[in-house]
């Protein structure tokens, strides 16, 4: 549905030149949310503003159902810039208009019949959970209402793309949620493919079914969720999986030792991986091995019939036995830190 074909984009400013984006190439099939993660400065927003060209590209295609975007004249690219919504981080709501009359705004200025508008509006409404807040004003709705009557008004001339430009960074986790979890059902409920940019891997997780990591300006990887998270060995995608660290509890950091003592059991951070399942793990400790441990932690997350995250155990057998433990998590590639002795 929309193919991004080599495109390259340069910023001037006086004498020095930016290269946000570097020969990119992506494709994002009919009906799928696809996510597009990297860090600040990356190119995301860029490269998110190329496909309806708000930002148009030096060189490449933007194609979206084999019309090629880069050739269209204004008058053409305006049409067609209405079957593309797009929400941002900050609502950009009119502070002077209702609810209702913010959503209804695009078709007001599409001279749509008041009637239609009405229908409309009220169906949009609906769908974002806010019919009890047409007549509401922005200054009295919470960061997540407000990002609802976004998505409502991009919604409002049945666009088969939405473009979600870091639409959840300036929300609270649970309000985060909420709106992952709505853009989900308005992608299953009405087939409209979305593409999103975020700095957040739980965002990506929540609700993407394939992801592309930019990084200064560069694709350096894409593929499923699956895939993306198995990739350990790029050095993007490690640091965002990386990036929650998994605490030593607070007593127990106290007595914590760096060298090995008599009495002594190592904490041992297990990052686990699809090939091996936290049951598994835990049984060839016990069960094969004979080694009692303690499971002080979990972050575990499933994905299909994989899992991964992260254990904090503390082998609690002899000091040989312990070694074979650690000895199968390295033959097996399970990666593994000791974080100390207690």
């Amino acid at each position: 549905m929309i193919e991004i074909k080599n495109i390259s984009k340069t910023f001037h400013q006086k004498k020095q030149s930016f290269k946000a984006l570097d020969n990119i190439s992506l494709n994002v099939e009919q009906g799928d949310i696809v996510g597009i993660i990297g860090f600040s400065g990356a190119g995301k927003s860029t490269l998110i503003r190329t496909v309806n060209l708000l930002e148009k590209p030096d060189h490449g295609q933007i194609m979206i159902n084999g019309k090629d975007f880069t050739k269209l004249n204004s008058r053409q690219l305006a049409k067609e810039r209405k079957k593309i919504g797009m929400i941002f981080q900050h609502f950009n709501l009119l502070s002077s208009r209702t609810v209702f009359e913010n959503i209804a705004l695009p078709l007001e200025l599409d001279h749509t019949h008041k009637t239609e508008i009405q229908k409309k509006v009220s169906e949009l409404l609906q769908i974002v959970g806010l019919e009890d807040k047409a007549n509401d004003y922005p200054k009295s709705l919470s960061g997540g209402q407000k990002q609802r009557v976004a998505i409502a008004r991009a919604l409002a001339n049945d666009p088969y793309i939405l473009l979600c430009d870091e639409a959840t960074s300036a929300l609270d986790p649970a309000t985060t949620q909420s709106i992952l979890q709505l853009l989900r059902d308005i992608n299953q409920r009405l087939g409209i493919t979305v593409l999103l940019i975020t700095h957040e891997m739980e965002v990506i997780k929540a609700v993407c079914n394939h992801v592309a990591v930019i990084d200064k300006g560069k694709l350096t990887a894409k593929g499923t969720l699956s895939e993306i998270i198995s990739d350990k060995e790029n050095p993007i995608i490690k640091q965002f999986l990386n990036s929650g660290v998994m605490t030593i509890p607070q007593e127990l950091n106290k007595k914590l030792q760096k060298e090995p003592r008599d009495g002594l059991f190592p904490l041992v951070e297990i990052e686990l991986n699809e090939n091996v399942t936290v049951e598994k793990l835990l049984s060839k400790i016990y069960d094969d091995y004979k080694i009692p441990y303690k499971l002080l932690k979990a972050d575990v997350e499933y994905l299909g019939n994989s899992n991964f995250g992260k254990l904090l155990l503390q082998l609690q057998g002899e000091d040989e036995e312990n070694q074979k433990a650690i000895y199968y998590f390295n033959q097996n590639k399970i990666q593994n830190t000791v974080k100390g002795y207690a």
